[in-house]
């Protein structure tokens, strides 16, 4: 298995460097896909081994092109702020023997694991990935590159690009939820307003649902914070 890892970027110099050399330690290669950031990101992400590409600014797009630039039949997308241990490697690896299984997500630790909105969110995610398979692209997915492609991969959409993709993918049947190997991430969006930021959240996740414009919703969250 040939595994490739996909970091979106916009101006995460501060992480980028830990998060390729965690993924260096699982993948055959890490493409950066960057939207065109200004600080030092693109270069410490080239000093540390990734494969870096210049994007236009937006996740969906950005993750696109990584995948097509990927060389990997497996793609492993991860956040900047998101990183994996080696042994990720091997539970990847378990999970796709199976000829059924198209990809998959693992358990979703958030930092600072101590603090009670670290361990409230840690509890909620793993909850809801559990019981409803709902989660999106902070929980670091793994899919086969041939289902990717088929299933049309992420759309160039401002917002809620991973979840659409991830129904797409849950749909289609054959995923694994891993929750003995744990991806640790920042919980940099919840450290200020908590229970604003949660309610955002949701109200935004129920329009979608219910079939509102991500281009009007992501400017609505703009407006919000």
């Amino acid at each position: 298995m040939r595994l490739s890892a996909i970091i979106p970027t916009w101006q995460e110099e501060a992480r980028i460097g830990r998060a390729v050399a965690g993924a260096r330690a699982i993948a055959d290669e890490v493409v950066v896909s960057d939207g065109g950031s200004t600080d030092r990101t693109a270069a410490i992400a080239r000093a540390e081994g990734a494969l870096v590409l210049q994007e236009g600014r937006g996740r969906g797009q950005q993750l696109m092109a990584g995948a097509a630039r990927a060389s990997g039949d497996v793609l492993l997308f991860l956040h900047a702020d998101t990183v994996l241990p080696p042994e990720a490697r091997a539970a990847v690896e378990r999970a796709l023997q199976d000829p059924g299984v198209s990809g998959g997500n693992f358990f979703l630790r958030f930092e600072p694991r101590d603090a009670p909105v670290g361990r409230l969110f840690t509890w909620l995610y793993d909850l809801r990935c559990r019981l409803l398979r709902i989660y999106y692209g902070d929980s670091p997915l793994f899919v086969r590159t041939a289902v990717y492609w088929r299933l049309g991969g992420f759309p160039a959409q401002p917002l809620f690009e991973d979840y659409a993709f991830i129904r797409r993918l849950e749909g289609s049947g054959g995923t694994v939820y891993v929750r003995d190997v744990e991806a640790v991430t920042s919980g940099r969006r919840y450290e200020n307003h908590v229970l604003r930021t949660l309610g955002t959240w949701v109200i935004l996740q129920t329009l979608y649902s219910l079939g509102a414009s991500p281009a009007r919703l992501a400017r609505w969250y703009v407006d919000a914070r």
